[in-house]
């Protein structure tokens, strides 16, 4: 027995690491999906102890977002959002959401693309189940916050991608006029 701790093997950086743990993530969400990955066997393929996972990515979701190089991290993002609770939430979500991606209109449009044309491995997707839907689930039920990411997906399908108008002029706050509301609704009407 050498006496080591468990963790990142010996004569490895932690920049190593990170990087052995995104590339180990890739090619299991691509295979597998990110459900059925776990943070377990995604170090167990990197060569590193599971609690490399959290310590570099803050878990799971954390590393899906460093596989996918993104502009922007919507766990933080959407950790945001759900950490004022419910009162509000339909107009902080779409706020939030139209105020981070507008400016990268461009990549997100290709990532909303790739989900419509493949959706079982597209990140969009995954993004989609694996931070929006888990943590907006924190704070309605599964179904509801199910039927909130449809929401939001649609919206990002006639802004980015489909561009139908006014919706793809319309200014931020117009949209979050419009869409808040219906957002809200969803997320605390009767029957919960």
């Amino acid at each position: 027995m050498s006496g080591r701790r468990p963790g990142r093997p010996a004569g490895r950086s932690a920049g190593d690491t990170r990087a052995r743990l995104v590339e180990a993530a890739r090619e299991q969400f691509a295979a597998r999906g990110f459900a059925a990955a776990s943070a377990r066997s995604i170090a167990a393929a990197a060569g590193v102890d599971p609690s490399l996972v959290n310590h570099h990515f803050g878990g799971k979701e954390g590393l899906l977002v460093a596989t996918m190089d993104l502009p922007i991290d919507p766990v933080e993002k959407i950790t945001g959002v759900v950490a004022h609770g419910v009162d509000g939430l339909g107009a902080r979500l779409v706020r939030t959401f139209l105020e981070t991606w507008d400016p990268h209109r461009d990549a997100f449009s290709a990532l909303l693309r790739t989900a419509m044309s493949s959706p079982d491995h597209a990140p969009a997707v995954e993004i989609a189940r694996g931070v929006l839907l888990a943590r907006l689930a924190t704070v309605t039920t599964v179904d509801r916050a199910a039927l909130v990411v449809a929401q939001v997906v649609g919206l990002a399908t006639a802004r980015y991608v489909v561009r139908i108008e006014p919706v793809a002029s319309a200014s931020v706050d117009d949209l979050v006029a419009v869409y808040g509301p219906a957002v809200q609704a969803v997320v605390t009407s009767a029957g919960r």
